[in-house]
């Protein structure tokens, strides 16, 4: 008997751990419910079905992975000796069966098995977890309220595939007694392409030119049910056959709020928030804002471009604009480029690419192309991107001396070596078939020599006195607390014309395009020691236009100008007639402009007195009325942020002794209209000197008595 009961403690404890397991397992899966719930609450749907539906599944997931249902009796017999001293470590020889026991094992385990018997274990260590996933269950369900409370979580997820109407209000509604409900029926506008859907609250957001269908529902008989609008418009709603359900229609394009009105009595105002829709969104990924096309280049260009908008897109294309000629000659071409896609299914977002073949636009090298890509939605609202260009290098212009030989330049001899290395460079690629091998090779390779003498010398511009220094930084570092080495010091302290990366005989622009055309130098000089003039000519040609750039920016240009006077009349030069000569007077009146925020800045000084406990005057509540049309007229702009001062105002003015919530709702929102006064030009205050400056020059009148 006495081991059965050891056996039955064991596992009766065993069955109280499975409880407090699946316990816990439960407030985690309700845990892990309320994080997908509230996800997919704000990004999926308006419904609790996710969360309802998540907890099962997690919680069988979680079920299938811990299986506490399979704990062993020696589990609980290790946790009984570890918190038990008095045990002695013998718990686990009341689960070996009496027939394999020695003398000794018996002898423990009835000792154990008493004590087990009469043993009270403490609940402490099974509720420990329990306790844990309880109180994070607390916290997260507080953290989750605070948030969508304080922040407002519902306006940060909201997306156009979602329901325009779903935000429902911070505070439920305040309905006339006589309101039972209310029952509207939105249909979007038709760019939106989707079906109407229903709402019960009077507080609405819809899409702009949404049409609504008002069903109010009353609890008794009235004589006439309307809506009015921004106090100023008012809708009257038609009565039904069984004498309960008003209806009446409106289109909603700007913002604003509403009342009900029944016989007379006007409810609380309710916000009314249009969304408009906004245009749509290009982006050009490629080509670059301008784009020069070299000799040797493809001429053609790739635009890889990405659309999005809110509802849908209907059209897109490339507007592009072929320029021929210079000067007064210049002539324009105009092509409109549609893009492969179709825009049938009206997606919200499109990724096009175009390949356009610049010859098939007639371009010819010299011309420049100007395009932008414009997009149109369903709301047939239109928006273009910026204006990209596209040149193709005239390669007969570019090896012309054309405005070489007069103007100042660095080194025009300069220019027309590498002008004569590309012509040396296309002559060789045209002797290349009459030739052999070895002397096509060694002529690239002269070619090559040719190119590095060139850049060589283009290096001196920079600093480079030798190949070796090209872009070399120095690897001595300099120590000015060196007082033994005098060029160390010197180093430190003065401008070193000999390296490339403090030379000064350029600005930085200037500089860096001259690193550049030493780039294309050297690329092409490596190209030609390959034996390549082909490959060779593209950064040849580069290289040129760079330095032809250079060419031009160093000159000088003073603008021509002239003076053409007035024609003179002989016939009154000396006369001294000065009666028609008058001095100007222009006179002006300038008053100033009324402010406009008058009526609000006089309510701040109203609201403070109300706040203390005063009594409002009937001066104070006309002060207060003024106040609350210009609140009106900012509610129906921004709905959102000013109906609930309106809303405290009514209050307020209704009232004889107004809430001191409702006095700072009102104060907080006519701050937020006031703007900042413009200060006029006044002397600087001069500081007080307390009767300095009098006593001193009364005692230094005494004194020269």
């Amino acid at each position: 008997m006495a081991e059965q009961g050891g056996i039955y403690k064991i596992q009766s404890l065993r069955r109280r751990w499975v409880v407090y397991h699946v316990l816990e397992d439960i407030l985690l899966s309700a845990y892990a419910a309320l994080y997908i719930g509230t996800i997919a609450y704000y990004l999926v749907s308006q419904t609790l079905l996710w969360g309802m539906l998540a907890f099962p599944v997690v919680l069988l997931l979680i079920l299938f992975v811990r299986k506490p249902w399979q704990m062993p009796d020696e589990k609980i017999a290790a946790f009984l000796n570890k918190e038990y001293p008095e045990l002695e470590e013998s718990v686990q020889l009341l689960l070996i069966p009496s027939s394999d026991r020695n003398m000794l094992q018996v002898m423990a385990s009835a000792k154990a098995d008493g004590v087990l018997t009469e043993l009270k274990v403490s609940h402490k260590p099974f509720a420990k977890s329990l306790v844990v996933a309880f109180v994070s269950l607390l916290v997260v369900t507080g953290f989750i309220w605070a948030m969508g409370k304080i922040f407002h979580v519902e306006r940060l997820f909201y997306t156009h595939d979602r329901d325009v109407a779903f935000c429902a209000p911070e505070k439920p509604e305040v309905l006339l007694p006589q309101v039972l409900g209310v029952h509207i029926t939105i249909t979007p506008p038709a760019y939106i392409s989707r079906t109407p859907f229903t709402w019960d609250k009077f507080n609405i957001t819809v899409n702009e030119n949404a049409s609504l269908l008002w069903q109010v529902k009353t609890n008794v008989r009235v004589k006439a049910l309307s809506l009015v609008f921004n106090d100023v418009q008012e809708l009257k709603l038609k009565l039904s056959a069984d004498g309960r359900v008003w209806t009446g229609s409106r289109q909603l394009s700007k913002p604003g709020f509403y009342q009900v009105k029944i016989d007379g009595k006007l409810s609380d105002l309710y916000k009314i928030i249009v969304l408009k829709d906004a245009p749509p969104i290009i982006h050009i990924k490629t080509p670059k804002p301008y784009t020069y096309i070299d000799a040797g280049e493809a001429q053609q260009v790739n635009i890889n471009t990405a659309i999005d908008d809110d509802y849908g897109i209907t059209n897109a294309q490339i507007i592009a604009t072929v320029a021929k000629g210079r000067g007064e000659g210049v002539k324009f071409t105009e092509y409109k480029i549609p893009f492969a896609n179709g825009f049938a299914e009206r997606r919200t977002k499109y990724s096009l690419q175009k390949l356009i073949n610049l010859p098939t636009l007639k371009m010819e090298p010299g011309d420049e192309l100007y395009f932008y890509v414009q997009a149109q939605d369903t709301y047939k609202q239109q928006s273009r991107s910026d204006v990209f260009r596209v040149s193709i290098q005239d390669t007969a212009e570019l090896l012309s001396m054309n405005g070489l030989i007069a103007g100042s330049n660095l080194k025009p001899e300069f220019f027309r070596s590498e002008r004569q290395i590309i012509i040396d460079a296309e002559q060789l690629l045209k002797d290349k078939d009459i030739i052999s091998v070895e002397k096509f090779n060694a002529r690239s390779n002269d070619l090559a020599i040719d190119q590095k003498l060139l850049r060589l010398r283009y290096g001196k511009f920079l600093g480079e006195e030798g190949e070796d220094e090209i872009g070399a930084p120095s690897n001595e570092p300099a120590d000015p607390a060196d007082f033994s080495n005098d060029k160390k010091i010197l180093k430190e302290y003065t401008d070193d014309h000999d390296n490339a990366e403090d030379a000064g005989l350029f600005e930085p622009a200037i500089k860096a395009q001259l690193k550049a055309t030493l780039t294309e130098m050297w690329k092409a000089e490596l190209q030609l020691h390959l034996y390549k003039p082909q490959a060779a000519l593209p950064f040849a040609y580069k290289a040129l236009r760079l330095l032809k750039d250079l060419q031009q920016k160093s000159r000088a240009y003073v603008a021509k100008t002239a003076y053409n006077p007035p024609p003179l009349k002989p016939e009154k030069r000396l006369s001294g007639e000065l009666d028609k000569i008058i001095d100007p007077n222009n006179k002006q009146e300038i008053k100033p402009a009324a402010d406009k925020q008058l009526a609000l800045r006089n309510a701040v000084a109203v609201l403070q007195r109300l706040k203390t406990g005063q009594s409002i005057s009937s001066s104070d509540k006309r002060t207060l009325q003024l106040a609350d049309q210009k609140l009106s007229e900012n509610a129906s702009a921004q709905p959102g942020v000013y109906l609930p001062a309106l809303n405290a105002m009514r209050r307020v003015l209704s009232s004889a002794a107004p809430k001191r919530t409702d006095i700072e709702t009102i104060e907080q929102a006519v701050q937020k209209s006031l703007s900042a006064l413009k200060t006029t030009p006044a002397a600087a205050p001069s500081a007080a000197d307390m009767g300095l400056s009098k006593q001193y020059y009364k005692n230094l009148k005494s004194l020269n008595r």
